[in-house]
């Protein structure tokens, strides 16, 4: 294949004979899903980055903006916390989590908003509490 568009040749001209000439030697005839259709969701509407959430899928990859990555990572601790085997635990966590989300607060990243403010640790093992009949 000619690495550059010979000067003077038209660029689709230029990229259908590359093409024709792969399909003459056969480049095409072992690709997996060769003469099948693209697997699509027919129910959901066309997404541009379809290929990329596919991919990230694949290699079990996922990819959220850093705010919005922290809103699930306090989610989690915040569960994690209320299911802790002891009050200890449960206010280690929470103190851990509350270190984040005051450093995105005050250093936020670009993205979406934060929108969160630390979790309140006395409410916090209060609700553990309750939760564990203490």
């Amino acid at each position: 294949m000619t690495e550059r568009k010979p000067p003077g040749v038209p660029f689709e001209s230029w990229v259908d004979r590359q093409i024709h000439d792969a399909q003459g030697r056969g480049e095409f005839d072992r690709l997996t899903g060769a003469g099948k259709p693209l697997p699509r969701d027919v129910e959901a509407t066309y997404d541009e980055l379809w290929w990329v959430k596919r991919k990230l899928a694949r290699e079990g990859m996922a990819f959220l903006p850093p705010a919005l990555a922290l809103r699930k990572e306090a989610e989690d601790a915040l569960a994690a916390a209320y299911a802790a085997p002891s009050e200890r635990v449960a206010r280690k966590i929470i103190a851990e989590i509350n270190v984040k989300i005051r450093d995105m607060m005050f250093k936020p990243p670009p993205g979406p908003a934060l929108g969160m403010k630390p979790y309140d640790v006395e409410e916090v093992v209060r609700e553990w509490h309750q939760r564990h009949g203490a």
